[in-house]
């Protein structure tokens, strides 16, 4: 797992006391009571909140190597750059340009030993309310998580 984070942030000189941990957060959204259908039943309900999330463990490597760094931020680039229809370069920028960019970052990289996943995703709800949370998170243009819980459920 590999990234880059600006120079001017001070974190990439303290020195690693042990393994590092990555928290990424997946997924996640907010669910309304008014979701689900035990609200006209009870109205035992409360909001709560709904997440999928990775621990990535591993030894934190730093890289203060302009050519690492110039290969990295290039398939970074590439990557989220390739689904459009005039996708952007680095040797789009003139070098110049991309030598002081670069000389303001360092490189960081995860060499992971383990991944711990957690996630809350209303797997403890009725098929009822399990359904208005989908339908919900639908409405709210959250369809991915939507799909995400309909695919946990099945």
């Amino acid at each position: 797992m590999v990234g880059h984070l600006s120079r001017g942030n001070s974190q990439w000189k303290l020195e690693s006391q042990g393994e590092a941990l990555l928290i990424a957060l997946v997924d996640d959204s907010y669910v309304s009571p008014s979701w689900y259908a035990t609200k006209a039943i009870n109205g035992k309900v409360v909001p709560t909140w709904d997440y999928m999330m990775a621990h990535v463990y591993g030894d934190l490597v730093i890289h203060d190597d302009a050519q690492w760094l110039r290969e990295q931020v290039t398939a970074l680039s590439n990557k989220f750059e390739s689904r459009r229809d005039l996708p952007w370069k680095v040797e789009d920028a003139p070098e110049d340009y991309m030598v002081t960019q670069l000389r303001g970052i360092v490189g960081v990289e995860l060499k992971i030993s383990r991944i711990e996943v957690s996630f809350k995703m209303s797997q403890n709800k009725t098929e009822g309310d399990l359904n208005g949370v989908i339908a919900g998170l639908r409405a709210d243009e959250k369809t991915d998580f939507a799909q995400k819980i309909h695919e946990l459920r099945s």
